[in-house]
């Protein structure tokens, strides 16, 4: 079982993330900035890759709350970790800033990037451990 609080820091920008493996899938609540909420939740769930059936894929939907714009992050992680972890994976994300550029939305992009890498390495070891 994870349960975990863990961050990731880009200049100023910071993001958090609450790990919580629940029997075989996994929620993830990213937030951060000024004013966290969930913004947008993304539901990813591995399949049988179209193109050669033996890899893993993911299928995913995202429902993004109105006048939110945290749905990419979402969906793309709750894809990345259902596709790279075989498990089925719900994200919340909810962060806020002010006045973004588009170098500070980057940031944020690839502190979530790292976050994904991590979450993954950890869930895997995880998974490791209790063989």
């Amino acid at each position: 079982m994870i349960s975990r609080r863990i961050s990731g820091k880009k200049n100023s920008i910071e993001v958090f993330a609450q790990v919580n493996l629940i029997g075989n899938d996994l929620l993830v609540v990213l937030w951060g900035g000024t004013k966290p909420h969930i913004g947008a939740i993304g539901i990813g769930q591995p399949r049988k890759s179209l193109k050669d059936s033996k890899k893993i894929s993911a299928t995913s939907s995202v429902f993004t709350f109105v006048g939110h714009k945290e749905d990419t992050v979402a969906k793309w992680m709750s894809e990345e970790l259902a596709r790279g972890l075989n498990k089925t994976v719900v994200v919340s994300c909810g962060m806020h800033w002010d006045g973004l550029t588009d170098e500070r939305i980057n940031q944020i992009l690839r502190v979530c990037r790292n976050l994904a890498g991590r979450i993954m390495k950890m869930v895997k070891e995880e998974g490791a451990k209790s063989r």
